[in-house]
């Protein structure tokens, strides 16, 4: 492998525990630091254990927002990692363990994810997060406002 695919490979990986750490600070409550890692752009998307598609960085970030809403006392690890890159564009494989208060009750989540990351203006973005769904974490969410 070359110096320059395993140095990139080494920048997503960076931007990937950017990613995390967002993510732990959101099931903390706080998803303010999102902003930092994804990249403002409409074509950016995730599909969430919660189930449903957002499309665009306005929708994504409400998303992230409405979550850490009712999140207390997270904790977010990943496993297995696995770093592809591809010219300006990269994808992440791995796996999520994340444990939360959520609306009040324990919740704990295991799943796959996708992570899909683009070289904005030379900084690794993240332009896609898909996992896969939990029907207990999306029940809960569509029962919040209930």
């Amino acid at each position: 492998m070359s110096t320059k695919r395993v140095a990139a490979e080494d920048d997503v990986r960076a931007a990937s525990d950017q990613f995390y750490s967002a993510l732990e600070a959101m099931a903390n409550g706080d998803a303010s630091s999102m902003a930092d890692i994804w990249s403002h752009a409409d074509d950016v998307t995730t599909m969430h254990p919660i189930g449903g598609r957002e499309v665009g960085w306005d929708a994504v970030n409400a998303s992230w927002t409405g979550v850490a809403s009712a999140s207390t006392d997270g904790t977010v690890t990943r496993t297995d990692q696995v770093v592809r890159v591809v010219g300006d564009g990269a994808y992440e494989l791995c796996g999520e363990s994340a444990s939360m208060t959520f609306a009040g009750e324990p919740l704990r989540l295991e799943n796959r994810a996708t992570n899909v990351y683009r070289k904005e203006n030379g900084e690794w973005k993240i332009i896609h997060h898909h996992a896969d769904l939990d029907a207990e974490f999306a029940e809960k969410v569509a029962n919040m406002g209930a």
